[in-house]
């Protein structure tokens, strides 16, 4: 069974889940929003009586190296909101400019706040990538239906996590969780989710891939 990962933001706590990942030879993808990275880290927003930084521009290649980078938009916007030529600034530009920093092909594509329509479709593909990450759970097979509504498993958070995992194991499908890492708020948060990782890492009807390789020319 392929099992992926994809965390969205850029965020601060990001640099810790890397190094978590790394400890357990497993794979993710980082979607991310390059105008809103600064030099230096930054102050978001408050998630809880959590305070939110996303990661400084000079520290990426270092977090996230070893690592899939995924487009996430440039700003976060409503992408649906926009008219084609921000759509097209919004996509296209923020590809660059990933592909600029990292010195890699960026291949996919996560849609903000999970909202797109046709036409932020047609701006996806029109500006090179090759699949769409939404927040639609269901069971995956590849290719999916449609690779510009690549749909998700659960959150790494889900109660139903395990039962979800074994289910697309028997069914010898492709298992896919996501979240923000912001959202680990406390050790024993952080301790659970190295608990999954750890676990999937050490099961060998599992093989961690990079979502980019399911949809490889």
């Amino acid at each position: 069974m392929k099992v992926a990962q994809s965390w969205d933001d850029g965020v601060v706590d990001d640099a810790r889940l890397t190094e978590l990942l790394r400890r357990h030879g497993a794979t993710g993808t980082f979607n991310l929003n390059p105008g809103l990275h600064q030099r230096q880290r930054s102050y978001s927003w408050t998630y809880g009586h959590k305070e939110v930084w996303r990661l400084g521009q000079a520290e990426l290649s270092a977090v996230y190296a070893g690592f899939e980078i995924a487009n996430h938009s440039t700003n976060h916007p409503n992408l649906p909101d926009l008219s084609p030529a921000e759509l097209a600034r919004e996509i296209g530009d923020s590809r660059r400019l990933l592909q600029e920093w990292f010195q890699q092909p960026v291949r996919g594509f996560c849609y903000p706040f999970g909202t797109f329509n046709a036409a932020v479709k047609d701006a996806v593909r029109a500006a090179g990538h090759g699949y769409a990450r939404t927040v639609t759970e269901r069971d995956l097979v590849l290719p999916p239906a449609d690779p510009l509504e690549l749909g998700v498993s659960c959150r790494f958070a889900d109660p139903a996590f395990w039962s979800r995992y074994e289910q697309a194991k028997a069914n010898g499908g492709v298992f896919l969780f996501w979240g923000h890492s912001y959202e680990l708020v406390d050790e024993s948060m952080w301790a659970d989710l190295e608990s999954k990782i750890a676990s999937i890492s050490a099961d060998p009807a599992a093989e961690w891939t990079n979502l980019e390789s399911w949809f490889a020319a």
